[in-house]
């Protein structure tokens, strides 16, 4: 690495490896910053020079700018490089980004506090984002610099899906009124995910605008998924100043839930950007949501003496949603026991679904040996999981039961239904020998019955 002019072509390196020189990077910035502090310590305390010189490490120093005086740091050579790579880029993209023609946006209601400075192309109402329950989902996965500005502006795109091409198109059109991150002026891009998934193919960017607080994208991010999934997927679209050495400045985002989107409503509309609220793994009630069937069959109601007694058929159709402790797409399993026999021979399984956040399982459970009576002391459980190698982390689950807390006259901890787990039950005890469907949070309280 010698020569002052030099540079490594990191081209050739995919997304994965420049993330890990990056990560490398930034922990030798780090430790740089440490030992500094170390020595300025040091230069407080320790009067004797000599002793000083060798204590922080000066000699060594010395010793290796006589070695090798014109060697360049490779650590300063890779930086170098980024920044280049990253302007050649952003230049590149701006010359070849063709513009898309506005869409005229039909507002849904006057925007009651217009700003009379602003510039807009369009006359739509400044939206508040949909809260997801429990803040920003981003939070859980993430790290970097948040809270280091003040989060300021609003954010104009649309959302449209495309049912011949199963695909999500979403249509970043501008930011207004963005704080100034460096010297008045930032450096903005956008970027989005399809919650709970965090992994790089969830992750879509526009380019970065140079030196402004009003960028003008136009340019459309697009997912290949399917509406099923669409339905338990979270938008977040977030702003950020794009700095050197990857330390990107977060300038807010918008967290949009799509499970009950209006996809007729296809023009653009403002959001304001909001900041980040950290919150803990333990805060979140729900990981998910998972669909079933249930029915009660009786003894003999098949004809023909069939079945010979009661049975319980639970059928897992899906989850959809799935939000793991890491984010992206996760290879899960739901397990079931019918209460209080929590015995091997209760315990039944699902295949494991791999890489999906929305896995479709398809499978029927059937236990048997059950009257009528039985159903007011039984507890249907059934909990999701994700495998990760040999490891498995429980996600949620549900538990289907009368909810009185008590079991053939015992009380138990696990008859803690909620009410519409009550009501699920209650309904196949009420209809026997006919399906009963329903959609239930995969809630994270359930009580540990082995405790």
């Amino acid at each position: 690495m010698e020569g002052e002019g030099e540079l490594l072509d990191l081209s050739h390196l995919s997304e994965a490896e420049q993330t890990s020189i990056l990560e490398v990077l930034l922990r030798d910035s780090n430790l740089r910053c440490l030992d500094e502090g170390r020595v300025r310590t040091l230069q407080q305390k320790e009067a004797n020079p000599v002793r000083l010189r060798l204590l922080s490490g000066a000699w060594f120093h010395e010793e290796r700018s006589k070695r090798y005086r014109d060697t360049k740091d490779g650590v300063d050579i890779v930086q170098k490089d980024w920044y280049l790579q990253e302007s050649t880029y952003s230049q590149t993209q701006t010359q070849t980004q063709t513009q898309e023609p506005k869409p005229r946006p039909r507002p849904r209601s006057p925007d009651p506090d217009p700003d009379p400075g602003a510039q807009t192309q369009t006359q739509t109402q400044t939206q508040e984002p949909k809260p997801t329950g429990y803040g920003s989902m981003m939070s859980l996965f993430s790290s970097g610099e948040f809270g280091a500005v003040e989060v300021k502006g609003r954010v104009l795109f649309s959302l449209d899906y495309d049912t011949q091409r199963e695909e999500l198109q979403v249509k970043v059109c501008r930011c207004e009124g963005l704080v100034a991150a460096r010297k008045n002026h930032s450096d903005p891009y956008a970027k989005a995910y399809l919650l709970p998934d965090k992994s790089s193919h969830s992750k879509k960017k526009t380019t970065v605008k140079r030196k402004t607080l009003n960028p003008v994208f136009d340019q459309t991010l697009k997912y290949k998924i399917s509406v099923s999934e669409v339905r338990g997927r979270t938008l977040n679209l977030s702003v950020w100043h794009a700095a050197s050495l990857g330390r990107n400045l977060f300038l807010g985002e918008v967290e949009l839930e799509l499970a009950h989107w209006d996809w007729t409503h296809t023009d653009p509309d403002w959001y304001k950007l909001q900041p980040r609220l950290q919150c803990s793994p333990e805060s979140i009630s729900s990981r998910g949501n998972i669909m079933l069937s249930i029915k009660f069959t009786p003894a003999g109601s098949e004809g023909g003496g069939l079945p010979p007694s009661g049975e319980i058929h639970i059928w897992l159709r899906q989850a959809q949603g799935l939000l793991s402790t890491k984010g992206g797409a996760i290879d899960s399993f739901v397990e079931s026991y019918v209460l209080p026999d929590a015995g091997r021979s209760s315990g039944q399984k699902t295949r494991v679904v791999k890489r999906s956040v929305s896995p479709i399982y398809n499978h029927t459970m059937v236990y048997e040996g059950f009257k009528p009576a039985d159903l007011r002391e039984a507890c249907t459980e059934l909990t999701v999981w994700h495998r990760e190698g040999i490891k498995t982390h429980l996600l949620g689950g549900v538990r289907l039961s009368p909810g009185t807390g008590l079991s053939y006259g015992a009380a138990v901890c696990w008859m803690d239904s909620t009410e519409e787990e009550v009501t699920m039950w209650t309904s196949m005890i009420l209809n026997p020998s006919h399906w009963i469907d329903t959609t239930l949070p995969i809630r994270t309280n359930l009580v540990n019955r082995q405790n």
